[in-house]
């Protein structure tokens, strides 16, 4: 009789359980919060931005000690305004997206006294995790070039792997004030006319790793902005785009810097530029330590550049005494073909010259090469750089 009690009860028990609403599901030991559980709809029309934050804010404050879990499940779009996941968080965060997130347009943006220049933000977190099979798309095609995409910002110990990017009003994926990022089998695209989409951007931040990924934009498919060291870029796909690019550095005669940067076994398709280090003519700073070998060219305009004079159309270039110092860059073991008719370009400063500018094994066929102001060694270059000995 005891026995048929105590099954009866946890019977009863068990059926009301499975009729409490599914936010209150989660028992102590249940660290995973689905989006649908707050009210998502995720039907792409319904504003999913409070249910995403509700979610969020259960997960960041989920009790000390194992990771917890904020699941994006499959099948469904999520349309979401300007955000931002902050912390600090009381255990490390996993953030697993499997279905699509959508930005809004130039109609729909809601912020604060337009305030807000970026769509996703994540800040201030520490042992963040991003994974996940689905797709982040900025419909960036109604309004390029107005709004960043996905940034990072203030955090340390990000991972970010196996997402698609794509359409992003502005930059894709922005790295801003973090250390070690790590980022790895990323898809990330863009229509080739789409002005300012970078793939991925970086300033102000050290012991970045990005790998394995292919990005095809309207720009460059990975920026290194001022502030940035100790960066390890591997395994690329790029083009279409502009290549990979050190700078622009010394806008407005700004003493900027990058130091310490590997690139290394790239592929670059049709790109309008290949590996790239560009500076403002009265910049003040340095670029230097920097490694570009084992890169292949498939008709890139100009493979390798280095631009001490960069201006664009829309400012009022003149020339200026200061400069960017550009040194210690190492160019190795790049092949290829050139589809402009300079492959090889260096344009330095007469007072602030580029030095030490170590070239070895490199040919890139249907190109010439173009050099001022440039100190350093070349071993087996084709085609050969006259102003290196």
């Amino acid at each position: 009789m005891k026995k048929s009690i105590i099954l009866l009860l946890l019977f009863v028990f068990t059926l009301s359980s499975a009729f409490l609403p599914s936010q209150c599901k989660h028992s102590s030991g249940d660290r995973t919060y689905n989006v649908l559980d707050f009210g998502a709809a995720g039907d792409g029309d319904s504003d999913d931005t409070q249910a995403f934050k509700d979610a969020w804010e259960a997960t960041c404050g989920s009790r000390a000690g194992s990771p917890a879990t904020m699941h994006v499940p499959s099948g469904s779009t999520f349309f979401l305004q300007p955000i931002v996941f902050a912390g600090p968080c009381t255990s490390d965060v996993n953030i697993v997206i499997n279905g699509t997130l959508i930005a809004p347009g130039p109609s729909q943006w809601k912020c604060k006294k337009n305030k807000c220049k970026q769509w996703i933000t994540f800040d201030k977190l520490n042992n963040l995790h991003i994974s996940g099979s689905g797709t982040i798309n900025g419909e960036g095609k109604k309004w390029w070039g107005c709004k960043e995409g996905f940034v990072i910002l203030h955090s340390n110990n990000v991972y970010i792997r196996d997402l698609a990017f794509m359409d992003s009003p502005q930059k894709h994926i922005g790295i801003d004030r973090s250390k070690w990022v790590y980022v790895t089998n990323l898809v990330i695209t863009a229509s080739e006319n789409s002005p300012n989409t970078d793939g991925i951007h970086i300033q102000r931040s050290q012991h970045v790793f990005i790998d394995h990924t292919h990005i095809a934009t309207g720009d460059d498919c990975i920026s290194i902005g001022d502030g940035s060291a100790y960066l390890n870029i591997s395994s690329i796909t790029c083009g279409p785009g502009h290549g990979i690019s050190v700078g622009s550095l010394g806008h407005n005669g700004a003493k900027e810097t990058v130091e310490h940067v590997y690139v290394s076994d790239v592929e670059l398709r049709g790109t309008s530029n290949g590996v790239r280090i560009k500076t403002w003519q009265g910049g003040r700073g340095h670029a230097r330590d920097i490694t570009f070998e084992r890169i292949t060219s498939y008709d890139s305009q100009r493979p390798i550049i280095i631009d001490q004079f960069y201006c664009n159309g829309h400012h009022n270039c003149k020339n200026h005494k200061s400069a960017v110092e550009v040194s210690n860059v190492r160019y190795n073991h790049i092949h290829g073909t050139s589809r402009g008719e300079i492959a090889v370009e260096f344009a330095c400063s007469e007072t602030v010259p580029c030095r030490d500018i170590y070239m070895n094994d490199i040919n890139l066929v249907s190109g010439v090469s173009s050099c001022q102001n440039v100190r350093g060694t070349q071993h087996e270059v084709s085609p050969s750089v006259p102003c290196l000995t």
